[in-house]
């Protein structure tokens, strides 16, 4: 089983879930960088701008992979083509 976006997160921040679950919320509702770092600080255990940034960065890359990733398999299943073996 795959680890879930917040959990590789987590482990490549060294931080925890709940503050990777937190920073991600701040940015799903339009919160940047800066201002989490400054402002919510207390909301995202202590988390600095650089762990925001890297986090705000790989959680981009990790989302587009995983729609990627979606699609791949929806059109392999669409194809009947699909085995245990590729997922």
């Amino acid at each position: 089983m795959l680890p879930t976006i917040e959990q590789r997160l987590a482990t490549e921040l060294n931080a925890h879930a709940t503050q990777v679950a937190s920073a991600i919320a701040l940015l799903n509702e339009g919160a940047t960088v800066p201002f989490i770092a400054r402002y919510r600080k207390e909301a995202t255990g202590g988390l600095d701008d650089n762990q925001l940034r890297l986090l705000e960065e790989r959680l981009r890359y990790l989302t587009e992979l995983e729609q990627r990733r979606s699609a791949i398999i929806a059109s392999i299943e669409e194809q009947n083509k699909m085995t245990p073996q590729l997922l």
